[in-house]
């Protein structure tokens, strides 16, 4: 894989973490006070869509880089709301089906900022971080000069739990890899395997040293 160059990061979590964000990485202290989807469009998305709709915003204010959003669910509770109406022969909701799918959050916030930029949407079975960082590079291999890199995920539903899926809660961390400027994130095959959330992979940024995923995942 060629070089990624991490420029700026930011992160939330709907629940408090157990680490500590400085405040340029905090999106809750970091945001302004005017948010950047309107109140309309902003009823849609539920609180991960708008943390990942905001944190867009400030890592890329003139809307200029192409885009990849990662989610291993995406907003499962309106997908477990169609499938519970459809096994009770009740009517969908169109505005459930149309948050349902996997780019909703991603349409919503292209809608509210006239963003025509490059957008992609992706889950990876639990490989998320290692998926989302190859199509980023993807985008810098073809010019560009930076690509926003987002991770997000909700709290998982109970009937979920039960399954064996579980989650952090909800959260997001959103980054800005650039080809030219930043701190240099490498990659090493060690034949081990992890599953990290996007809350593990912000407490890897805040904290420093290795990940594990698909790939070991370390910050030069």
């Amino acid at each position: 894989m060629m070089n990624l160059l991490l420029e700026d990061w930011l992160a939330w979590s709907a629940d408090e973490m157990d680490f500590v964000l400085d405040r340029d990485h905090d999106l809750i202290r970091r945001q302004g006070p005017e948010p950047p989807v309107p109140a309309m469009l902003r009823r849609r998305l539920d609180a991960t869509g708008r943390a990942v709709s905001d944190v867009l915003t400030l890592l890329d204010p003139e809307q200029t880089f192409p885009i990849v959003h990662a989610s291993r669910h995406g907003d499962v509770k309106s997908s477990l709301a169609m499938l519970q109406a459809l096994a009770a022969s009740e009517p969908l909701s169109p505005a459930k089906f149309s948050m349902s799918v996997h780019n909703a959050v991603l349409g919503v916030h292209s809608i509210a900022r006239n963003n025509t930029r490059s957008m992609q949407a992706l889950a990876a079975c639990g490989e998320e971080l290692d998926a989302m960082l190859l199509e980023a590079a993807g985008y810098l291999l073809e010019g560009h000069e930076a690509v926003l890199a987002i991770f997000s995920d909700g709290a998982m539903p109970d009937a979920f739990q039960a399954q064996g899926v579980g989650s952090s809660g909800a959260s997001c961390v959103g980054l800005r890899l650039s080809r030219r400027h930043g701190r240099q994130l490498k990659a090493e095959a060690t034949g081990e395997r992890a599953e990290p959330t996007p809350l593990d992979v912000a407490r890897w940024l805040a904290r420093g040293g290795e990940l594990q995923a698909r790939q070991r995942w370390s910050l030069a």
